[in-house]
């Protein structure tokens, strides 16, 4: 029971949570396809038998209660099976229908070698929100091997195996039970009332009263494998045979009175492509993860996906490098970028590139005419952020177009694929500054946009082309490369050429097809249009900056600290800031004497180099605190992904400081450490470095009590406060007002 790619932790915990099914049929339909899965099942041949060990019914008839012990032949090696010496997996399956409610909870947990492996799973039929003539069915699970004889990787190889088989299996149960009624005349069953009470439901015989010769029931307890016989799960049949395009409300019925925080089975087909049930449960997991430590705008899911998919669905990778791009984007505006970034008027002449319609697969195509460009010219004009911008403001584009093109086509579009035409490549495209932003650019992209490249078609390679691929190749992911198709010479118009990705149609005029390209001829920037390197030195600043965060590194031993020097007592100093990687500690010190000149950390000693944040250490060494510096407020842990505001009212003039100080995990187990501190904690165990963006400003008192009044007062204006948020879009208009607030309130 585990999800592919998931590392491993060290009590082996897995987890799985599957989406909500919606079956287009009532649930006492439901109720009575399911009831026919028992006392065994052929559509299961692992499911040998089960026993009816305690059934309980209410008075009025409208709870029924059964408790089933369930026999599994489950496909494990012979040799494991022998060792262990048993040869059936057992496991104790609570079923509780309340026909009143319209609800079946059903509880199962292995019986099998219950002390050295814990299984545990949770279903849930119930009545759609929206429609009462449909039923929901959710599903979670757990594993947690605690031991099993050195077997502890082969146990949980063969239980990811065989309980993804039984996942989707389970899909197509109950439709063939419900297509079983049909055509035996049974289309509706009535609901409970008090006035017409339902027969009390017969009693399964038991394979188990009278075993075959062959059903061996041992005394110890067999090989716990998660597999449980009470997961059918399914689209319905409407919903599997409609293959058409989505009309422009059928969304709306996809999603309609699915909760915010969980997603539909359809809705993910439809929208997001066909996922393994292993594969669901990454999404959902790590979207419900975003949900309950970011309070604020969660990324779309397709955005989500991409990441899980860029790691293989590598839970905790797919996780790290999510939360550093979401960092990423809140810091340089990147959400706004399609709204508040307009190309100079030199891009929009000599930048050859741009969207042309699609290709076959529906993907947005990009068509870049590389050998026409004027690299060096651009680089010299507009410098290496302007060029960044733009191309970011090509992905944000490719993500709107994306969206809009898997609305049209009623497919999941998530990629877009790019035609590269080389044609006039030559040794001034390999001019140095100009390769170096490129492999910034590159390098920006891969981090910050995985898996929206479908396909890269290169037409036209000329002989220069192998130098510039041996340079920029190693900076492209591995997966990336293999989507790269490369054409030289006019190779491109034969079999197995562009027409076999583009339709004919589109293919555009300067590669000989019939469609007018928009795409700009390029040619020379005019040298005239050049800037010096200090104007684009000022200028690159002044794109990148107008965050008005600052970014810094702190290691284990090296804090980062921050000098205030306060003249006017009750002054207010406010923060705000981002913990974008590892867990800190924020304290505020006091000294009557200024500290000697800042030092930095030299992060060769860590080694680690980090161009992006600085380390800064105030607190001399020699001094002692309660003598030479106290504290004024308690320390603060912060987790990795939260946002904090704060404030703190000043008593004495003199020096304030700062301090972001590395988090030492405590010593106890991960299973004492709270909900978001389990999933953290892997990410903190194999790097002694964390990272946060901070924003720190000084108000007088009487304008802080003004900024106050403008917002009402929440409270008394003392001590640390925080509003752990996470990733919410904070601009200059928060500084004299949300983040004076000191009501110490900490949310999650």
């Amino acid at each position: 029971m585990t999800v592919v790619g998931v590392t491993e932790v060290p009590n082996m915990v897995q987890k799985y949570q599957s989406p909500v099914r919606v079956y287009k049929y009532p649930f006492e339909l439901v109720m009575a396809a399911y009831e026919r899965r028992f006392p065994t099942c052929h559509l299961i041949p692992m499911f040998v038998a089960s026993d009816v060990v305690d059934e309980e019914t209410s008075e009025d008839r409208s709870t029924h209660r059964i408790e089933r012990r369930c026999a599994l032949d489950v496909d494990a090696p012979r040799l494991l099976k022998r060792f262990a010496g048993v040869d059936y997996v057992y496991f104790i399956q609570k079923n509780t229908l309340n026909r009143k409610e319209r609800t079946l909870h059903i509880e199962s947990h292995n019986e099998t070698f219950s002390n050295r492996v814990i299984i545990h799973e949770t279903c849930c039929y119930s009545v759609h929100p929206e429609n009462e003539d449909w039923t929901c069915f959710e599903q979670s699970a757990s594993l947690d091997i605690k031991s099993f004889f050195g077997f502890e990787s082969t146990v949980e190889k063969i239980a990811m195996k065989q309980y993804a088989s039984s996942i989707k299996k389970g899909k197509e149960i109950i439709e063939y039970y419900l297509k079983e009624l049909e055509d035996e005349g049974i289309t509706h069953v009535p609901r409970w009332n008090q006035t017409s009470l339902p027969p009390p439901p017969s009693r399964p015989t038991s394979l188990l009263t009278s075993p075959p010769a062959d059903l061996k029931v041992p005394v110890t307890a067999a090989v716990p494998i998660p597999i449980t016989v009470n997961a059918p799960d399914s689209d319905s049949l409407e919903a599997k045979q409609d293959s058409t395009p989505l009309p422009a409300d059928s969304l709306t019925e996809i999603l309609a009175g699915t909760p915010e925080d969980k997603l539909d089975a359809d809705y993910i087909k439809r929208y997001l492509g066909d996922l393994t049930p292993l594969q669901e449960s990454c999404l959902i997991r790590l979207r419900k993860w975003l949900q309950e430590t970011h309070k604020g705008k969660i990324p779309k899911d397709e955005h989500i996906l991409r990441f899980l998919r860029a790691r293989d669905f590598n839970m905790d990778k797919a996780r790290e490098i999510l939360c550093q791009s979401l960092t990423w984007r809140k810091q340089h505006q990147v959400d706004y970028l399609l709204e508040t970034w307009s190309s100079p008027q030199v891009l929009q002449d000599y930048y050859t590139g741009g969207w042309h319609h699609h290709d076959r697969d529906g993907r947005p195509l990009y068509v870049l005419r590389l050998g026409q460009m004027d690299t060096k010219g651009l680089v010299r004009a507009l410098g290496e952020e302007s060029l960044l911008r733009h191309v970011l403001s090509i992905n944000e584009e490719g993500l709107r177009r994306c969206e809009e093109n898997t609305k049209v086509f009623g497919r999941p579009i998530s990629c877009w694929t790019c035609l590269v035409d080389l044609e006039g490549l030559n040794m001034r495209h390999l001019w140095r500054p100009g390769v170096k932003a490129l492999l910034r650019i590159i390098e920006v992209v891969e981090a910050n946009y995985p898996e929206t490249l479908g396909r890269l078609l290169i037409l036209r390679a000329p002989r220069v082309f192998p130098v510039l691929w041996t340079l920029v190749s190693p900076f492209i992911d591995e997966n990336t490369r293999k989507k790269f198709l490369i054409y030289a010479g006019n190779d491109y118009q034969g079999p197995g050429g562009l027409v076999d990705y583009i339709d004919k149609e589109i293919i555009p005029d300067f590669l000989g097809g019939e469609c007018m390209c928009e795409v700009p001829e390029g040619g020379l920037v005019p040298k005239s249009m050049y800037r010096t390197a200090e104007e684009l030195e000022n200028e690159d600043v002044r794109l990148w900056t107008e965050t008005i965060y600052q970014s810094a590194s702190i290691f284990k031993g090296a804090p980062h600290e921050l000098l205030i020097e306060i003249i006017d007592a009750s002054s207010v100093i406010t923060w705000d800031f981002d913990v974008c990687k590892g867990d800190v500690v924020f304290n505020i010190y006091h000294s009557k004497r200024a500290p000697q000149p800042p030092r930095k950390d030299p992060l060769g000693a860590h080694g680690i180099t980090s161009p992006g944040g600085n380390n800064v250490q105030l607190i001399d060494k020699s001094w002692t605190l309660g003598q030479d510096y106290s504290m004024v407020e308690s320390p603060l842990t912060c987790k990795e992904g939260e946002s904090v505001q704060g404030s703190h009212i000043t008593r004495w003039p003199g020096f304030y400081i700062l301090q972001w100080k590395f988090h030492n995990m405590p010593s106890c187990s991960t299973t004492n450490l709270p909900r978001v501190d389990d999933v953290l904690a892997t990410l903190q165990v194999s790097s002694h470095k964390c990272k946060v963006m901070y924003y720190t400003e000084v108000l007088g008192s009487e304008d802080f009590r003004t900024a106050c009044c403008d917002v009402q007062s929440l409270g008394s204006m003392t001590s640390l406060e925080s509003s752990h948020s996470g990733f919410s879009q904070l601009s200059a208009a928060t500084t004299s007002s949300n983040q004076s607030q000191s009501s110490s309130m900490i949310s999650r």
